[in-house]
């Protein structure tokens, strides 16, 4: 079964390889946080912590699974640490996928950081981007979840 995912991910940095995670076809996607371009992220980010924070809970709304796409600078981004606090307490399962050696616009990996903490504290499974094992993973961390339904 399809699951509507929330992906949390640095936007500036990681916003191509996430793509390619997202458009994968594999699950049904909710837009970053809410953003669907760079220039509401922009003009959210303008308005101050707040807004950014009522386009994440908005993007939030109506997910069952939060998927955490590592990169290089993830770890250190407020706004994907409240993500995750946040998924937690709405009952989202979690896993995450580390997306270095997706290649980037350019044809380009990136050096890989570590899993955010907030992430690894709540148990979360961590893998490496694998299209073919995508769905079963989402699938798998809703489960973990809602073991009942």
């Amino acid at each position: 079964m399809a699951r509507k995912v929330f992906f949390s991910f640095h936007y500036e940095r990681d916003i191509w390889r996430t793509n390619v995670v997202r458009n994968s076809g594999v699950v049904e996607g909710s837009a970053a946080a809410g953003f669907h371009d760079a220039s509401l992220w922009e003009e959210a980010k303008r308005k101050g912590d707040a807004e950014v924070k009522r386009l994440i809970d908005a993007g939030l709304f109506g997910t069952s699974v939060t998927v955490v796409l590592i990169g290089a600078q993830t770890a250190q981004r407020k706004f994907v640490d409240y993500e995750i606090g946040k998924s937690i307490a709405r009952g989202n399962g979690l896993l995450g996928i580390y997306i270095s050696g997706i290649k980037d616009q350019s044809g380009a990996t990136d050096a890989q950081g570590p899993a955010p903490q907030r992430l690894l504290n709540a148990g979360a499974p961590c893998y490496y981007w694998d299209r073919s094992k995508f769905g079963e993973w989402v699938e798998a961390a809703f489960k973990k979840a809602h073991p009942y339904g």
